[in-house]
C-alpha cells in the first residue's frame, strides 16, 4: 500500500541498487530524484547473476516481459578442479529454481539489466510519479541544518532537498562519509579480472565449443585463485570473472585495463581448456582490487540511510552483491511506502532491523568462501571437494535460506506464478 501522503526521496547513485530502489519507491507513490555523478547513465561491460531472491523482486516490480527479452538461463552450476577440469560438483538451476523458489536464476549483461530498470523509472505510463534522474550530479556536501529535510549538495552548487536521502553510491560511498558512519572498508588481498569473450570465437574452436552446448554457470577452484564463467545475451558473450592475488599496482590504483595475455598468465598450469578460453578475450579486459566492508549495523542517521555496497559491500564469492542491494530496495520501499513523511525515521529503523543482520550473514559467507574456494591441494581440499559432490550451499548458508531472501510483507509477492513452459 502506498502512503496517503506522497513525500520526496533522494537517491544518490544510479546503479542497479539505486534504480531498483527508485522504481520500488515510485510504485509506492513516492516522488523520487536520482543523483548520479557520471555524465551519463549506464553500466560496465560485464555479466551479472540474479539468484531467485533478486529475480523475485524484479519480477514483482512488473519487469517480467522486459527481463525475458534480455536474460540467459543457466541450467546448472558446475564446479571444476583446476588441474584437469574434472567436475567435482553440480547444482541444478534452471527449472529447479522456478519449481522450488517460484523465481528464476538468470544471467544478464549488466548494461541490459540497468537499461530495463532505468526505462521503467522513466516510463510515463508506469504506476506512480515518474522518477527524476540527474546525471553529472556528484554529491559533495550534506546540509542537515533542518533534520527533517536533508539536502544533498552537488559539486556545481545545486541543492536537492528531500524528506529522506538514500546513499546507494557504492563501495566508496560519499553519503556514508558525509553521514559520519565508521570507515569499515577492508582490502581482501585479491583482485578480479573481468572480460567478455565473443561467443562466436568460443563456438568456433573445438577446444571451447563445449561451453555453448549447454548453458551453465561454472566455477573452477584452484590454489589461491578461482575462475567463474557463464554465457550472457543468449551466447553472444562468455562472461569471465577471475580472482587472483592482487598486485601492488592494482591495489594502489583500484582498477586498471588488462589484456588476454594477463588473464592467461594468471592461471599457470591450469587445464588446457582454461588458456584456450581466456586467450580469446579482446580489448575489454579490466582488473580491479577486491575490497569489502566488515559487518556493521550502522546504516542510518536521522533521515539519511544507506543501501547496497555503501553499507554491506561483500566479496563476489556468493554472487550476491547486486541481489542483496535489490533486497534492500524492496524492504526499504515497503517500509517507506507504509508511512507518511512524519514516520520516516521509524520506517528506516525497521528497514535496518530487517536487513542488516541478513546482509551481514551474506557478507560473512562471501568472506568464508574466499578461503573455501582457494584451498591448496591436500586434505582440506579433498574434504571440500567431497562436500561439493552433494550439498545445498558452499558456505554456512544454505541455498534455501539465501535464495528465499528477506521475507517481504507484500502478500502479492507470493501470488505471482513464475512458472514457464517446460
Amino acid at each position: 500500500m502506498a502512503s496517503s501522503q506522497s513525500y520526496e526521496v533522494g537517491v544518490v547513485g544510479g546503479g542497479l541498487g539505486g534504480l531498483t530502489a527508485a522504481l520500488a519507491l515510485r510504485q509506492r507513490g513516492l516522488r523520487v530524484t536520482v543523483l548520479e555523478q557520471a555524465p551519463q547513465l549506464g553500466e560496465v561491460g560485464a555479466g551479472i547473476q540474479t539468484a531467485p531472491n533478486a529475480s523475485r523482486i524484479l519480477l514483482g516490480l512488473g519487469l517480467r516481459r522486459q527481463l525475458e527479452a534480455i536474460h540467459t538461463e543457466p541450467l546448472d552450476q558446475v564446479r571444476r578442479r583446476w588441474k584437469d577440469g574434472s567436475v567435482i560438483g553440480m547444482t541444478s538451476l534452471g527449472q529447479r529454481c522456478k519449481d522450488e523458489f517460484n523465481a528464476p536464476y538468470w544471467h544478464y549483461h549488466r548494461a541490459d539489466l540497468h537499461r530495463v530498470l532505468l526505462d521503467a523509472c522513466l516510463d510515463s505510463t508506469g504506476p506512480g510519479p515518474v522518477v527524476a534522474v540527474h546525471t553529472a550530479s556528484k554529491v559533495t556536501e550534506l546540509d542537515r541544518s533542518d533534520p527533517q529535510r536533508p539536502v544533498a549538495v552537488t559539486e556545481d552548487g545545486r541543492r536537492h532537498a528531500c524528506d529522506v536521502l538514500i546513499g546507494a553510491d557504492g563501495i566508496r560511498s560519499r553519503v556514508r562519509e558525509l553521514m559520519g558512519a565508521p570507515d569499515t572498508l577492508l582490502f581482501s588481498g585479491e583482485m578480479a579480472y573481468r572480460a567478455l569473450i565473443p561467443g562466436d570465437l568460443i563456438a568456433a574452436d573445438p577446444a571451447t565449443r563445449w561451453l555453448v552446448d549447454r548453458y551453465q554457470s561454472t566455477i573452477w577452484y584452484g590454489p589461491d585463485r578461482h575462475l567463474v564463467h557463464y554465457l550472457i545475451r543468449g551466447g553472444e558473450y562468455l562472461n569471465i570473472v577471475a580472482c587472483v592475488p592482487c598486485t601492488d599496482e592494482v591495489r594502489e590504483k583500484w582498477a586498471l585495463p588488462a589484456t588476454a595475455a594477463d588473464l592467461v598468465d594468471a592461471f599457470p598450469g591450469w587445464d588446457d581448456r582454461v588458456p584456450a578460453m581466456l586467450s580469446k578475450a579482446k580489448e575489454d579486459v579490466s582488473v580491479f582490487a577486491l575490497h569489502h566492508r566488515r559487518r556493521d549495523p550502522v546504516w542510518m542517521d536521522g533521515r539519511v540511510v544507506l543501501l547496497g555496497d555503501a553499507c554491506h559491500a561483500m566479496l563476489p564469492y556468493q554472487a550476491q552483491g547486486a541481489s542483496q542491494a535489490m533486497e534492500d530496495a524492496a524492504v526499504l520501499a515497503e517500509e517507506l511506502g507504509a508511512v507518511t513523511a512524519g514516520g520516516v525515521e521509524e520506517a528506516l529503523r525497521r528497514y535496518v532491523d530487517r536487513r542488516a543482520r541478513h546482509a551481514g550473514m551474506v557478507q560473512e559467507a562471501s568472506l568464508q568462501n574466499k578461503t573455501f574456494y582457494h584451498l591448496p591441494d591436500g586434505p582440506e581440499q579433498r574434504a571440500r571437494d567431497a562436500k561439493l559432490q552433494n550439498f545445498d550451499g558452499e558456505s554456512d548458508l544454505s541455498y534455501r535460506w539465501l535464495w528465499g531472501g528477506t521475507p517481504l510483507n507484500d502478500p502479492d509477492s507470493g501470488a505471482f506464478s513464475y512458472q514457464f513452459a517446460r
